[in-house]
């Protein structure tokens, strides 16, 4: 029996209790935001939950044999999976797995969307602002997106 949202949900900010965002707040408030912002788009409750996820292995507070092993559908896996960037990975390449995973390009739609929240990045110095927000935008253009979040 797969794992309910709920509950992937208390997995992801167990996970990542301990951990902040650039700006120092709970990094669960990031998770929540994407989750909500995939629901707002009407995403799947397995978009969701891999809106939970979709940090977790990149950040190194689950790893991919706890993935592979979870009671999790293939789809969920598979754009948790999409979305955690490989080390030395460049843009166009992390884009391209994530276009060619089903479902994944609204999760990473959402939070892109949060990351660029301006009031979110008005909590940061200038130089992190800035490299952010064309690392962003850089995502947005090769994943297709508009610029408004």
């Amino acid at each position: 029996m797969n794992l309910t949202v709920d509950q992937v949900e208390a997995i992801a900010r167990k996970a990542h209790a301990d951990q902040t965002d650039k700006a120092g707040r709970p990094y669960a408030e990031h998770l929540r935001a994407v989750a909500d912002g995939v629901r707002q788009r009407g995403g799947t409750d397995e978009q969701i939950a891999a809106a939970w996820l979709h940090d977790a292995i990149e950040d190194g507070v689950l790893t991919r044999e706890w993935l592979a092993a979870a009671a999790l559908p293939t789809r969920v896996k598979d754009m948790v999976d999409a979305m955690t960037k490989r080390p030395g990975e460049d843009a166009e390449s992390y884009a391209r797995r994530i276009l060619a995973t089903p479902g994944a390009r609204l999760v990473k739609e959402a939070d892109l969307a949060h990351n660029a929240d301006p009031d979110r990045l008005a909590l940061l110095g200038e130089p992190t602002r800035s490299r952010l927000s064309a690392k962003y935008a850089t995502m947005r253009r090769l994943l297709g997106l508009t610029t408004a979040g």
